[in-house]
């Protein structure tokens, strides 16, 4: 029988058992001589409205002590199931529900802790910044971010300004290659943000990723390239200068030597040696790792060096300077003005082509972010070649070393700065370095 047939049934005769008990204690109160009669009557149907009542609200009450354990959370509780009419069996739906979602719980409680273990020993070091300030949230964090003391982004200006500027204004999708401070020296690291949202608040997560050990694989295998480009350029470079050397020694050893043609032998001989002795000083100003030295310094006064270095040399180029940040630089003076100087002879060389040579040197500040942009109204450099200028010896002129494009990207990248080459409005090139 179901459950809705046994209640109807049961209040069914308990209504009856009302009725009965009501019509007796009328009979009786129309007695005199019935009071022990009466006394009986009254409380059957006192026991009767009662029990009716108990029976209707029981549903009620079994229902709210179920959902009553729901809204506390306590699950490990049990519904009463006496009672009788179907009770013992809602009980166990509801029992059986209340166990349901204590297992769910205990399954999620156990997902929670084994994301926050793989959060927790995650070996890229993460920060949570919300309303409360940021948070070191696992022990890679911990481990890697110890010279700080508070939760406020310029508490971590201790490893670098720019890093406290980039946790101040946090932003969804960013990523930079900052160069922090940290107890065993200058190190690059990516830095990336998500936004979240934890009980309708937006969280930022930021992650930061050390790449020296990478960068220095990286450069384990380029070195590895550099050698075998070297050794196949001295080799190259070697043969005819072995060769004239012995043609040179055996026209000597005659009895009548050909003089003029050994002349000619030891002068090509000086010639090739020459070249061999460029080329190995160009290689090594390449292999040498730029280290920079880092400090804060005033933007103007810097610009208007770098400036004047380029009137002096071209005097005949229009050059247009554009500031739109005066905030002071955290970097090298002494490398990024090397780079900017080699960026901009390139820009002058460039621009020379045009009858009227322009070059334009501007620091440009939007979203809290700063560029340096190196523009001329050259030739410009197409598309499909401007990854490889950045290649050490690679150069499209007939004069060209190859080494200047290199340096200023070795400097950059040894900086956490980023380095781009577009079209410019001027005709020509437009190279642009984030900072």
């Amino acid at each position: 029988m179901g459950f809705d047939v046994r209640f109807t049934v049961t209040l069914c005769a308990w209504l009856a058992a009302t009725l009965l008990s009501m019509q007796a204690a009328i009979w009786t109160f129309g007695s005199e001589d019935l009071l022990a009669a009466r006394i009986v009557a009254s409380a059957l149907l006192v026991a009767a409205v009662v029990g009716t009542w108990r029976h209707i609200t029981r549903t009620n009450r079994t229902v709210a002590s179920f959902l009553e354990s729901l809204h506390y959370g306590d699950l490990s509780a049990r519904v009463d199931r006496r009672g009788g009419a179907g009770f013992d069996r809602l009980g166990q739906a509801m029992d059986a529900a209340l166990r349901r979602s204590q297992d769910i719980r205990e399954t999620a409680e156990r997902q929670l802790r084994f994301l926050e273990g793989v959060v927790d020993d995650v070996p890229v070091a993460i920060l949570t910044i919300d309303q409360g300030g940021i948070h070191l949230a696992n022990k890679a964090a911990r481990q890697l971010l110890v010279d700080h003391d508070g939760i406020r982004a310029g508490d971590f200006a201790v490893y670098g300004a720019t890093f406290a500027q980039w946790l101040a204004a946090p932003r969804a999708a960013d990523r930079a290659v900052l160069v922090l401070r940290f107890r065993d020296g200058l190190q690059r690291a990516l830095v990336r943000c998500a936004r979240l949202e934890r009980l309708g608040q937006p969280v930022h997560i930021v992650s930061i990723e050390p790449l020296q050990g990478t960068l220095e694989s990286v450069e384990v295998a380029a070195q590895t390239d550099l050698v075998r480009v070297l050794t196949h350029e001295i080799l190259n470079s070697l043969t005819p200068v072995m060769s004239l050397s012995r043609s040179a020694a055996d026209m000597l050893r005659e009895a009548s030597p050909d003089l003029p043609a050994a002349r000619d032998a030891v002068k090509t001989l000086a010639r090739r040696a020459e070249s061999l002795r460029s080329f190995i000083d160009r290689y090594r100003a390449v292999a040498r790792a730029p280290s920079p030295r880092v400090r804060q310094f005033a933007a103007g006064p810097f610009i208007a060096e770098i400036a004047g270095i380029f009137k002096a040399e071209w005097p005949c180029c229009h050059l247009e300077t554009i500031m739109e940040s005066d905030q002071d630089f955290e970097a090298d003076p002494d490398l990024l003005g090397q780079a900017l100087i080699n960026l901009m002879r390139n820009a002058g060389q460039a621009s020379a082509q045009d009858d009227a040579p322009r070059v334009r040197l501007a620091l440009r500040y939007r979203h809290d972010r700063r560029w340096l942009e190196i523009e001329d109204n050259g030739p410009g450099i197409p598309e499909a070649l401007r990854s490889d200028v950045f290649l050490p010896f690679y150069t499209t002129k007939a004069d060209g070393s190859g080494i200047g494009l290199n340096l200023a990207r070795q400097i950059v990248v040894a900086s956490g700065w980023t380095i781009s080459i577009e079209d410019s409005p001027l005709g020509g090139a437009l190279i642009r370095i984030g900072i």
